[in-house]
């Protein structure tokens, strides 16, 4: 679907733009005279931009000349208040007894989170680091943390079975655990709680090659970032002193280090930091800055919107420390663990809390405009540790979301996609969206500077999708830009005053006058205008929706096979897939290749898919059975397919992984979602024994097919001698420009009681520089094999493969 020509009806008149830019101006001296220096430059961005445009449509002189010189006004004024911008993050720090007042009560909160759980021995142990903790720092111990120490100490005690707790006796009915809670809690702001011990499932199942896959792609830009287990949710968060990842600062992007003053932790730019503003994150809350990862911004935003929708923890169940209903913690010892899903697994990522600044005390890196809550930064800076620093190549909300939460990633192309459905994905976007099934982004592809212009719109950038509504037959899509700022202009944006009439803004909550106040990057637009102006949709489906599932984590080697996969997918990957019974349902196949270098995810140059046949066994040419799922190869590290069951259908499947033009070793998952119990598992060559022959058709030797009896049995003859009964798989390999073809006969059976299972078969079909044949169990014997070509006087080398499931002799007659 091409861009269609048209332009927006406030683009087409001088005196309506002038009088937007009028507004815009007398709203960037309103908040230049209140200090608002932001929200002021913003404003006279916008007054400078109108009038520009307004210079473009008018021929006065004079006028052009008044209105070039107002608009230069305002970007000066606008590129001085960026100059003297006050902080928006004053740099504040605390006294030392602040900070170690703050870590003790996060230490005795980590004891208390383990003692209501049951977990003596780590209460024990952390009662214990809590008292030592305090003793070294002798001006705490006074008032009421002197009281809560001594608690805890009987408390201790009690547990170790030293004694009994006296504060049972002294605060009659009150357990300690809870005396020291209670008290602990009139400081809410350092009283952080631990995550009681879950389980998770462990590495025990795992093949030995699954295992070494694992272990190969856990290191990722040349740090090792290894699967989360178990048991890592009992991690180490108190330090003696403030944390320091010991892989160092990550390496800042080109616009960071041109604004980069120092790196600084939350309490520096906060008296009370927190990780979440109260039990929910606000998606509106959301600024990206310099780094280059709208995609990734786009995905905290739904997902943040996601929580606070449905009241599920989704982005920040995955930040450590955390309470036991997975509420993450701030750390006054400056350590985190965040819980990635990358290459397959779940993988465990430590950071500390330093974020870098500029010299005004504004974060080089995106935030919360909560001020005090770091969640953003935190879960960007373990994303882009992993990617190899803030310098960020960009990517895709489907990889990111799949990173942050683990959900199944679908993507659907709007341009140059014949099986593209508007009407479908659209009804399956507004259900499912509404139903918490799912997560959207869509993005933009390149646009002319006159499109981003008058669109408002952003070049090949990604946006957040917060809601889907249809409302007396339009179809809206409310779409968020992780700038903050910056939002469409056509139809259904805020300027479109006429389309939003009374009724619609009741409908949905929304008063475009108030909108027009100020810009957060939020807009509507109707879906056409959205097919029009972007190019495709991610979507991230909730893998509970699926009651079954199951992985495996494998390795294709570069040497194996062929560089194309054309004649031939023998050598490919492939799994069995069964689905027992006969009733409806679905089964959806994630492949997802790992990728452990930042130049290959900056360039992928891997293509990947799979196909899907019928049967369950061997596929050994890649159109010979048609497949019944085609699939298209595309440069993104997942893949998914769809195999939709209805009732009496095929419930056996053959999944083939293939790549576009092999020439490096990839590491892989494939990942089975289903609605009906399954097994998959990989298709074992049942061959263990092999052996290779090279010959060629040459003079009279080239005898062609059995269509020429005069001189077919000139062709070249062997020979395979079994000493017991086998299983026989015969490959011929030749010049692609041939159709060639071989034929087995049994020869001589050396049980003369036993009955071969044919006298003579063939290939079948002459084909294209590849044929093969997979045989049953054969007597033991001697088998002769005949390859040939189809027309005579075909001279040129081959290569035949033979492999069997015992030993055997081969030789030429």
């Amino acid at each position: 679907m091409g861009h269609t020509n048209f332009k927006f009806n406030i683009m087409s008149n001088s005196d309506i733009l002038l009088e937007h830019a009028i507004e815009a101006a007398k709203k960037a001296v309103q908040f230049d005279q209140q200090g608002e220096s932001g929200i002021s430059t913003y404003y006279y961005e916008a007054a400078s931009r109108l009038l520009r445009q307004v210079v473009t449509l008018i021929e006065d002189p004079e006028r052009l000349e008044s209105l070039n010189e107002k608009a230069s006004q305002y970007e000066n004024r606008a590129d001085e208040l960026r100059n003297v911008a006050p902080t928006e993050h004053k740099i504040v720090g605390e006294n030392e007894n602040t900070c170690k007042l703050k870590q003790c009560y996060f230490l005795l909160n980590q004891a208390i989170e383990e003692d209501e759980a049951g977990d003596k021995e780590d209460a024990i142990k952390l009662y214990t680091k809590a008292i030592e903790y305090v003793t070294q720092c002798p001006d705490l111990m006074q008032g009421e943390l002197k009281s809560l120490v001594l608690q805890a100490l009987d408390r201790a005690e009690e547990l170790k079975g030293i004694k009994k707790s006296v504060t049972s006796s002294v605060i009659p009915g009150i357990s300690p655990t809870k005396s020291v809670q209670q008290a602990s809690q009139s400081n809410s702001h350092v009283a952080p709680r631990r995550i009681q011990q879950v389980s998770s499932s462990s590495s025990d199942g795992y093949t030995e090659e699954e295992k070494r896959v694992l272990l190969y792609t856990s290191k990722i830009n040349g740090r090792d970032y290894v699967p989360f287990m178990s048991i890592d949710l009992s991690e180490r968060f108190q330090y003696s002193i403030p944390f320091t990842d010991k892989d160092g600062h990550l390496m800042l992007s080109a616009k960071q280090r041109r604004d980069f003053y120092k790196f600084v932790r939350p309490e520096e730019l906060c008296h009370e930091p927190c990780i979440v503003y109260g039990s929910f994150p606000n998606y509106l809350s959301i600024k990206q800055t310099v780094i280059t990862d709208c995609s990734f911004v786009a995905s905290l935003a739904v997902s943040a919107s996601y929580e606070s929708r449905f009241g599920r923890k989704l982005v920040t169940a995955i930040i450590y420390p955390q309470t036991k209903d997975k509420q993450p913690l701030y750390n006054p010892f400056g350590k985190y663990m965040i819980k990635l899903h990358i290459n397959g697994v779940s993988r465990k990522i430590i950071i500390d809390d330093s974020f870098p600044i500029d010299r005004y005390g504004r974060l080089l890196c995106s935030y919360s405009a909560n001020k005090n809550e770091f969640w953003i930064s935190l879960l960007e800076k373990a994303y882009m540790k992993v990617m190899g620093g803030y310098d960020f190549p960009g990517s895709n909300s489907n990889i990111d979301l799949h990173a942050l939460t683990g959900w199944i990633p679908e993507r659907a192309s709007i341009r140059n996609n014949p099986e593209f459905n508007k009407d479908g994905l659209y009804e399956k976007i507004e259900d499912r969206l509404a139903k918490g099934d799912v997560l959207v982004t869509v993005a933009t592809g390149e646009m002319s500077d006159m499109e981003t212009e008058r669109s408002g719109l952003v070049s090949t950038h990604a946006y957040a999708v917060m809601d889907v509504q249809t409302v007396d037959g339009v179809r809206l899509f409310k779409l968020k830009n992780p700038w903050s700022h910056l939002r469409w202009r056509g139809r259904y944006s805020e300027l479109d005053t006429r389309r939003w009439t009374p009724e619609l803004q009741r409908r949905l909550n929304f008063d475009p006058n108030s909108a027009a106040q100020f810009d957060n990057g939020v807009f509507w637009i109707d879906y056409d205008s959205l097919l029009n102006f972007f190019d495709v949709f991610y979507m991230n489906w909730n893998p509970e929706l699926f009651q079954y599932t199951y992985s495996i984590h494998q390795s294709w080697n570069a040497g194996t096979g062929p560089v194309k996969d054309l004649y031939t997918i023998a050598a490919n990957p492939q799994f069995s897939l069964n689905i027992p019974g006969d009733g409806g349902g679905a089964v959806w196949l994630l492949l997802s290749r790992h990728i452990t270098d930042i130049d290959d995810f900056r360039d992928n140059k891997e293509y990947i898919t799979l196909f899907v046949y019928n049967g369950g066994q061997k596929v050994y040419y890649p159109f010979d059975p048609a497949p019944y799922i085609d699939g298209v190869k595309i440069n993104s590290p997942h893949y998914l397919c769809k195999i939709i069951l209805k009732p009496g259908s095929s419930r056996k499947y053959t999944i083939v992984v293939s790549q576009y033009e092999k020439s490096t070793t990839i590491y892989y998952t494939l990942r089975a979602y289903a609605t009906l119990p399954f097994t998959l598992s990989k298709i074992i060559d049942p061959y263990k024994f092999e052996q290779q022959l090279t010959s060629e058709w040459r003079g009279p030797t080239a005898g062609g097919c059995p269509n020429h009896p005069a001189t077919y049995s000139n062709n070249p003859k062997f020979i395979i001698d079994f000493e017991s009964d086998s299983k026989l798989l015969v490959e011929l390999k030749g010049p692609k420009q041939y159709q060639i073809g071989v034929e087995v006969v049994i020869q001589q059976v050396k049980d003369e009681s036993v009955t071969a299972p044919f006298r003579s078969t063939s290939s079948g079909s002459y084909r294209s520089g590849y044929v093969v044949m997979d045989l049953p169990a054969l007597p033991a014997g001697l088998v002769k094999i005949i390859p040939s070509t189809f027309l005579p006087h075909q001279e040129g080398p081959f290569i035949l493969n033979i492999k069997s499931t015992s030993t055997f002799k081969f030789y030429r007659v």
